[in-house]
């Protein structure tokens, strides 16, 4: 998309009334659906929707690629329901755009550009943006989700081999396997091996390749170190195929404070808790998650 002196955004809203009630009651279990970025179409018109929470914000900006980070006439619209969420629809722009939200906060008027927390695709590190993606993988596992419970039964054989996808095994320039790469050599040495499941170090996306995935900022995107997410979503399957089950290491207990992360995230204290003694983790200067609170837990 070329820059435009004018740009068709609208307030168009995925959210229902019934989502925005389970997402402040702390019992959204699909939030991805409705927020983060979505290629549609809307009145005819191809484009993307975005949708985030900060509620403390006065203003939230669009900026990218495709304006040349500049977020004038890129306004979202705040939610009339108090949410705290901005939303709308972005002609143009589709599958593939690097972006990231521009919020200006109503807390001594900080200007902010995050990532989206609920992005499905981020640049590869160190680059810091999320990418406008919508999964177009089709599952090709239904043998395995019939099977998969009599396979993960209590009076089953279970024994899983615990990886790092990035240093398992290196080519001889030294980078680590693709998603690709790995669903042939690592499936072929996990059945090869005997193991009935292989276990994920954590694969959300993290800036720090040396936390092996324990300091996220993209909980909703595997690490595109390796490729992209259908890359991911095709090795999952190749490892259903061979009947070996997937078992991923998932941090809810703390992320980092990388300025485009979630931290600090509309100038006020919003995933985190307030309360250092609670919301700070000393041994690793990461931030803890505010669990009591309901839209924490709704992303959660």
């Amino acid at each position: 998309m070329t820059m435009k002196e004018h740009v068709y955004v609208t307030s168009n809203s995925l959210m229902t009334d019934f989502d925005s009630s389970l997402f402040k009651s702390g019992k959204h279990f699909k939030l991805y659906e409705k927020l983060g970025s979505h290629v549609m179409e809307l009145d005819g018109k191809e484009g993307t929707h975005f949708a985030v929470w900060a509620p403390n914000a006065s203003k939230v900006q669009l900026i990218g690629d495709f304006n040349f980070w500049n977020g004038k006439g890129y306004e979202l619209y705040p939610r009339w329901d108090g949410s705290g969420i901005w939303e709308g629809f972005v002609e143009g722009i589709g599958q593939g755009a690097i972006y990231k939200y521009k919020i200006h906060s109503s807390n001594y008027g900080q200007i902010l550009e995050k990532g989206d927390p609920f992005a499905m695709h981020w640049e590869v590190p160190p680059k810091t943006a999320s990418i406008v993606w919508n999964n177009q993988y089709k599952w090709k596992d239904s043998k395995w989700l019939k099977t998969r419970k009599e396979k993960n039964a209590l009076n089953q054989p279970f024994s899983v081999y615990e990886i790092h996808l990035g240093s398992w095994r290196r080519k001889k320039n030294g980078d680590s396997l693709s998603y690709k790469e790995l669903s042939k050599e690592l499936v072929a040495y996990i059945v090869e091996m005997g193991y009935t499941h292989v276990e994920f170090l954590p694969v959300m996306e993290h800036p720090f390749f040396g936390s092996w995935g324990y300091q996220c900022t993209g909980y909703f995107a595997p690490t595109s170190r390796y490729g992209t997410p259908d890359d991911f979503m095709a090795m999952m399957d190749a490892f259903h195929k061979a009947e070996i089950g997937v078992i991923l290491d998932w941090v809810p207990s703390h992320f980092p404070n990388d300025a485009h992360g979630i931290y600090n995230f509309d100038g006020t204290h919003l995933f985190e808790h307030a309360d250092p003694r609670q919301g700070y983790h000393p041994d690793w200067s990461s931030y803890i998650f505010n669990y009591g609170r309901n839209e924490v837990r709704s992303f959660l």
